[in-house]
């Protein structure tokens, strides 16, 4: 057994190795569902009300209902948080499917949508990998056209970023930028994609096709304490040869300074001002935000 996982499927509170999804679940079957990550401060769930958001928003686009309120959400978050035997912080997942059907795309075959919240120890990035940065490379895997599946839907079918993912392990790599249909820069497999020209944090615009990443927003009033310009950009392969810094973002690996990309070394080869400017600021916010 694993008492520092706890695993909520539709109210019912298990661990890793009890707890089970009917393989008719359509979330199974088809990928129909949707998902959010997040992570605790203080051992509160950060920026919850942001994710529940774009929790609705994702699932709205799918043509799904989510069966329970924020505040239900919010109480079943807490219960399985307390089942977890866990002395630090942790790591929460939220996921939504379709649902328990027939062997079908009807939706209609569908009964209640399932609700599954699964909670673990959270890993922070370990010292040494935030002092050194991160190796990306670009992936040759192109990033989701918007009239296929939308990369602004937080979808459970995630192979499109799964085999961006599995490229880059294969070339030595710890993340994957994605180009769009039009080979704009995007974003990483798991992350939202910066990088910073003559002082300025630059990235994609969600018309570049991405995820509109809770962090991503939260760094822009992150840059905004720290005196840091931060503003959308179309950005291509070109822009990368020009970049002073890099970095990515996300709820589980905050702003990680990326220090090399297909194996040349960005700027200096180390993490630059800007991010860890954007790095600390985003810590010091975070903390501050949770104790309030």
């Amino acid at each position: 057994m694993s008492p520092d996982t706890a695993v909520n499927v539709n109210g019912r509170i298990g661990n890793a190795e009890t707890a089970v999804v009917p393989v008719f679940d359509h979330g199974f079957l088809y990928g129909e569902g949707v998902y959010e990550t997040l992570r605790t401060y203080n051992r509160r769930p950060f920026l919850l009300d942001r994710h529940f958001d774009r929790l609705r928003a994702s699932a709205a686009a799918i043509g799904l209902e989510v069966p329970l309120t924020d505040e239900q959400l919010a109480e079943r978050i807490d219960k399985t948080a307390a089942a977890a035997v866990i002395d630090g912080e942790r790591y929460i997942r939220l996921l939504v499917t379709r649902g328990v059907g027939g062997l079908s795309y009807d939706p209609r075959e569908c009964g209640e949508p399932t609700v599954v919240i699964i909670v673990k120890a959270h890993a922070d990035t370990p010292p040494e990998v935030q002092a050194r940065g991160v190796a990306i490379v670009v992936s040759s895997v192109m990033r989701n056209h918007p009239s296929a599946v939308d990369p602004r839907i937080k979808s459970n079918n995630l192979l499109n970023n799964a085999l961006a993912m599995q490229e880059a392990l294969r070339r030595g790599a710890e993340e994957a930028l994605m180009r769009n249909h039009r080979g704009e820069l995007s974003e990483c497999s798991q992350s939202n994609f910066f990088l910073v020209r003559e002082g300025e944090a630059l990235t994609p615009p969600l018309e570049s096709g991405l995820l509109e990443g809770v962090t991503r927003n939260f760094l822009f009033e992150v840059a905004g304490d720290v005196g840091v310009r931060a503003r959308y950009a179309v950005l291509r392969d070109a822009d990368l040869a020009a970049a002073d810094e890099m970095f990515i973002t996300s709820t589980t690996r905050e702003v990680l300074p990326v220090t090399s990309i297909d194996g040349r070394p960005v700027g200096t080869g180390a993490p630059g001002p800007v991010t860890r400017a954007l790095a600390d600021g985003f810590r010091a916010r975070a903390q501050a935000l949770s104790r309030g």
